[in-house]
């Protein structure tokens, strides 16, 4: 009984979209019964055409690229059954037919030989779609295993996340985002790597790792930011001599402590913060912008930490561009300003569902960039890590 149990459980365990090779595999497949009724539908009709031809003209023949068919939307044993079906049809066909033995081996070989390459490509479609699933899921597994579960509490802050990735291979951005209480308050990173694959995973990890070392060791936060520079241009050179393409990373670092109500923010070419407070909500209007991460070099500007209001009732909310450029079916832009303002009441979690929901309506669920969100909040007094751990363990927000 304990037995039947424990396979019950297992067959009950939901699979998350991305995450099962075998569905990429039957993602197209046709159904059982209105395959079979278009093909002997199909059947009959050629059969009868081919009687109403005669000798001079067969049609018949024709079926062989039924398989070839068949092997690009239908699963493997549907392709198979298919084949032999025609060449059932086929081969009956020239049963009853007046042509000489030599037309109908000739004939029965071209069908077999046919239907074999079908199923042959409808094999290799099949193991290619697998293998291509599997790759997708490390790469999500990757990107989920790099970026923290939200939400996150520290003694400065609550930090609630929104983050779902492209599973699309050659769409898998490189949205990055951490949250580290250090000595010298809680420092927070958003940011965007330029271009998609697993070289942007690669530029993101290594500016993950860079913040969550500087973030502790240095005492102000351009400290932080020159750290993650420095990181950003190592691994750029280490990328072109392995032949890859330099990248730069968009980011915007911001940090909390205990002595007023400001939060600090440092701008390497990212989209502002926008701050919902009193049922309001309003882009924080900073004053520079500085260029991302890795572009140092390129510009004669010396990055500088500017202040701005944030009250202990209000939410920061940060996103990367996968939210402001995702499109419509009219190709319009989201108007991610506009919209807020309906949500400007809610709490950080309220706020952050409200956001993936319209997005999802907005776009009709066709994404082609990453998302990636950040609601913050001060945290409660009293709501420090200690406090923290009595609660248990953190629950991720599901994306």
């Amino acid at each position: 009984m304990a037995m039947r149990k424990r396979r019950t459980a297992r067959k009950r365990t939901p699979v998350l979209p991305g995450t099962d090779p075998g569905a990429a595999a039957s993602a197209g497949r046709i159904g059982s019964w209105p395959l079979a009724g278009g093909l002997a539908l199909l059947s009959v009709l050629i059969v009868l055409l081919d009687v109403a031809t005669g000798d001079d003209l067969r049609v018949v023949p024709l079926l062989v690229v039924v398989p070839a068919l068949a092997s690009v939307f239908c699963t493997l044993r549907q392709t198979v059954w298919v084949a032999v079906w025609i060449t059932s049809v086929v081969v009956g066909s020239g049963l009853g037919g007046d042509g000489t033995f030599w037309d109908f081996v000739f004939g029965i070989g071209f069908t077999v030989l046919a239907c074999a390459l079908g199923v042959a490509a409808c094999a290799a479609r099949i193991r290619h779609a697998t293998e291509m699933a599997r790759l997708r899921s490390a790469t999500v597994a990757l990107q989920r295993q790099i970026l923290r579960p939200l939400p996150v509490v520290t003694g400065q802050v609550l930090a609630y996340g929104l983050y779902e990735p492209m599973e699309e291979d050659r769409f898998v951005g490189g949205d990055i985002y951490e949250v580290v209480e250090s000595p010298h308050g809680t420092r927070v990173i958003i940011g965007d790597v330029q271009g998609k694959g697993l070289a942007a995973i690669g530029a993101g990890f290594a500016a993950i790792a860079a913040f969550r070392e500087a973030a502790v060791r240095e005492p102000t936060l351009t400290g932080v930011v020159d750290a993650l520079e420095d990181a950003v241009v190592r691994h750029n050179a280490f990328s072109a001599q392995t032949g890859e393409a330099e990248r730069f990373v968009t980011a915007l670092v911001l940090g909390f402590d205990d002595e007023s109500d400001r939060v600090q923010a440092v701008n390497c070419g990212h989209l502002p913060p926008r701050l919902l407070h009193e049922g309001r909500s309003s882009a924080v209007p900073l004053a520079r912008t500085y260029v991302p991460l890795g572009l140092a070099g390129l510009s004669r500007e010396t990055r500088a930490a500017e202040s701005f209001g944030f009250p202990p009732d209000a939410t920061l909310l940060v996103v990367t561009d996968g939210v402001t450029e995702a499109r419509d079916a009219a190709r319009a832009f989201y108007a991610l300003d506009e919209r807020l303002g309906r949500w400007a009441g809610h709490g950080p979690r309220e706020l952050l569902d409200a956001l993936q929901h319209d997005l999802a309506d907005f776009t009709g669920g066709v994404r082609r960039d990453d998302v990636a969100a950040l609601a913050l909040r001060r945290a409660p007094a009293g709501d420090g890590p200690r406090a923290t751990a009595t609660r248990g363990k953190l629950r991720p927000i599901a994306p």
